[in-house]
């Protein structure tokens, strides 16, 4: 149930001046970045059709209205990650009870208006608020009215509202408009802030990710990897398992991960050291069906890009083996 004030994602962008009186931000989640988590997606700086992070890459969706900070893995979530107040203030509203699941395109309609999902909307003064959304059924730990500290657990980072994957959409506000914690200055345009913004400390960025991964019965061709049509939801027992990722720019050294796991546990692992790079490439492995076929069931991969170490980016994909 929602109390008190609707949690609603913000439709306007702050202009200049919106960092007078701005809180100092500290990390919304309970993890290491780079390691245990990463940044998915920013504001999008880029007023109507398309899409720009702020410095005018591509890490960001059509209309995205805050910062999704991504754990590597749905076996993360479910050991259980602490969203966190990213800074001292007044707990303004809160709503919990909305189911975790991915989202479908059957799906997407009964979360209309509630697209935020398990939610709490922390009020800083002056104007200044933080939204973090998609946490799990059941793990709301404030209530109206209570005054958090920094660091102070809100919840634990689920599946409800509008995602198919795990993670916690901070989103700033001031005056009720959008404002980008890594741009403030103006959200609405790319390339000119610094990027330190309003974090306590500066977070790294990086313009390389990976724009999906899928699952195919065979090598597939790049062409339908960038269109979606190479993605096989569903195969039969004696078909071949591959797991492929499209990646934007990568450099060379950077290292590619497939891993893929059934009814029985793990299928294959395999790391992919990357050479000569360009600007977009697609990597893929898998692995032809045992004596017999995969057993029915459901099957989860990962592709995780990293470099020196650090996580950059992982995308997941799902298939179901049946007869």
């Amino acid at each position: 149930m929602l109390r008190r004030a609707a949690i609603a994602a913000a439709t306007l962008v702050a202009g200049g001046g919106a960092a007078v009186a701005a809180p100092e931000l500290s990390l919304p989640v309970d993890c290491d970045p780079g390691q245990t988590c990463f940044i998915e997606d920013y504001v999008d700086a880029r007023p109507g059709q398309g899409m720009a992070d702020y410095t005018c890459g591509l890490k960001s969706r059509d209309g995205h209205r805050g910062t999704d900070f991504s754990l590597l893995s749905f076996e993360a979530m479910e050991n259980g990650v602490a969203v966190l107040a990213a800074a001292p203030g007044r707990v303004a509203a809160t709503r919990d009870g909305m189911e975790d699941r991915p989202v479908t395109d059957e799906t997407r309609d009964s979360i209309r208006g509630r697209e935020c999902g398990n939610a709490v909307r922390i009020d800083h003064g002056d104007g200044w608020q933080t939204l973090y959304c998609h946490m799990a059924r059941g793990s709301v730990a404030v209530r109206d009215g209570d005054i958090v500290e920094r660091g102070a657990v809100l919840g634990q980072i689920g599946l409800s509202g509008l995602t198919n994957a795990p993670h916690v959409h901070l989103g700033v506000l001031r005056n009720g408009a959008v404002v980008d914690p890594f741009n403030p200055g103006d959200s609405t345009t790319c390339g000119a802030g610094d990027g330190n913004g309003l974090w306590q400390a500066a977070l790294p960025y990086t313009p390389t990710g990976l724009f999906t991964a899928g699952f195919a019965t065979g090598i597939p061709d790049f062409d339908a990897v960038k269109s979606g049509a190479a993605r096989v939801r569903a195969s039969r027992p004696d078909q071949p398992l591959v797991l492929y990722g499209h990646a934007f720019y990568p450099e060379p050294g950077d290292r590619l991960r497939f891993t893929a796991s059934g009814p029985g546990g793990e299928i294959f692992r395999h790391d992919l050291t990357l050479e000569d790079p360009k600007a977009q490439i697609m990597r893929a492995f898998g692995r032809r069906s045992p004596d017999g076929g995969w057993p029915e069931g459901d099957y989860r991969g990962y592709v995780r890009l990293e470099r020196d170490g650090t996580v950059v980016a992982v995308r997941h994909a799902d298939i179901t083996v049946r007869r």
